[in-house]
């Protein structure tokens, strides 16, 4: 682990200025625009920035989009999706239990659902697969995630109540063993799947995290879903920022990133150094990325738009710096390597190569997103970014891997623990 100050902060204690910047999307903005501007003089030393293929990229992505959504009707890019493949919800199978609950306890049910299954997301490889109880339907990456996950959710392996199987709370997590995960993701010999260890420490953490936190987590039964309850006091007129949002998912679940920079005792997560950023003061040469944090705040507006909260500051959030957007740039040409041959090299994320790439994506997104809009004469509000990733350059940046790769992996090797793409 990095540690850049020894100055610590605990529990709920303000974050020092730096923290609390680098925690914020703004910063994931400013410092990857550093590194693009870099890119766009030819000075980075991993990528190459091609700005004519940029055009022929949007089009393709519109293309995506009208053939994904003909309608226009484009939902938010979020985990709720990835429930929803091969025609049908499988939030239809809550439905008995969410029926018999009041509208706040189902919103505290989704959030745990959800909070579970993204925190397992990270990319399964090429091999694993799941095929699904009763439908006999066979998944994998994402998708397959998200249902492992739901099924392992609905079947209570996340929750330490018998009478209560379909939530997830700080014992049940805490005691979860690799082997029973193992179990429920069908994971074996011939089955493997990436970061295994890493997604039940990643869980366990959490666990721990809920216990130490009472004011976002809850008391008696410490449960994500009880995020709810913090947020509605925090709305005013029932309007409730994404940054703040964001804010708590990073600051309440910082703990359980593993062996992450540190700035004055506080484990900032999905933050990296690069070499090419000024190293003048503290933080200075970090870009933060917060992918599976944004993701997961994407992935919670609904239930609380359900409960009648008014989501604002939503294009506040940025891109997701990960393989399939990333993927989308390098297959179609907007980005190359100075050297192809890294590309067969499996690449831990704190490498250079791998912050760059993460780097210059987010800023692609945003440029993207800005030509998108102005060809369908659209704002902001009318088309977010986190509809443009789900129209969109995720789906996008997949269909391209798989005409480019068999198997549809990424154009980069990633050496993933479990905790980050």
């Amino acid at each position: 682990m990095v540690s850049l100050g020894r100055d610590g902060v605990v529990g709920s204690a303000r974050p020092t200025a730096e923290v609390a910047y680098l925690q914020s999307p703004q910063a994931v903005r400013d410092r990857s625009r550093v590194l693009f501007t870099l890119a766009e003089a030819d000075q980075l030393q991993h990528f190459r920035y091609h700005p004519e293929a940029m055009p022929a990229t949007a089009a393709y992505v519109l293309d995506v989009m009208g053939q994904q959504y003909p309608d226009g009707n484009v939902p938010f890019h979020s985990r709720w999706r990835h429930f929803e493949v091969e025609g049908r919800s499988r939030l239809d199978l809550l439905e008995p239990e969410l029926l018999s609950l009041e509208p706040l306890e189902q919103a505290r049910l989704k959030v745990d659902l959800a909070i579970a299954s993204v925190l397992l997301d990270a990319g399964a490889g090429s091999q694993w697969r799941y095929v699904e109880p009763h439908t006999g339907l066979e998944f994998q990456r994402s998708e397959g995630l998200a249902i492992a996950s739901f099924h392992s959710f609905a079947s209570g392996l996340f929750s330490s109540q018998s009478e209560r199987p379909w939530q997830a709370d700080a014992h049940g997590l805490t005691q979860l063993t690799a082997k029973r995960l193992a179990h429920a993701f069908q994971v074996q010999s011939d089955n493997p799947l990436l970061g295994l260890e890493g997604r039940v420490a990643l869980l366990q953490k959490l666990g721990h995290t809920l216990h130490q936190q009472p004011k976002c987590f809850g008391t008696e039964c410490p449960r994500p879903g009880h995020l709810v309850d913090y947020w509605l006091s925090q709305a005013t007129d029932n309007r409730l920022s994404a940054t703040t949002i964001l804010q708590t998912i990073l600051r309440g679940l910082g703990p359980i990133w593993p062996g992450r920079v540190e700035l004055v005792g506080v484990n900032l997560g999905d933050v990296w150094p690069h070499p090419q950023l000024p190293d003048a003061d503290p933080g200075s040469n970090l870009i933060p990325f917060h992918k599976l944090s944004q993701w997961l705040t994407y992935s919670l507006l609904e239930p609380l738009q359900d409960l009648g909260l008014t989501i604002i500051d939503l294009d506040q959030l940025t891109g997701l710096a990960e393989y399939r957007n990333g993927g989308l740039f390098l297959d179609l040409g907007v980005l190359s390597l100075k050297d192809p041959a890294v590309a067969d090299i499996a690449h831990p994320p704190g490498s250079p190569l791998i912050v760059e790439w993460r780097a210059l994506t987010l800023c692609l997104l945003d440029d993207l997103a800005t030509h998108l809009r102005q060809t369908l004469n659209l704002d902001t509000a009318s088309l977010p970014l986190v509809k443009i990733l789900q129209g969109g350059t995720w789906t996008a940046g997949r269909q391209i891997a798989a005409e480019k790769r068999p198997g549809g992996g990424p154009p980069i090797q990633l050496a993933s623990d479990g905790t980050v793409f």
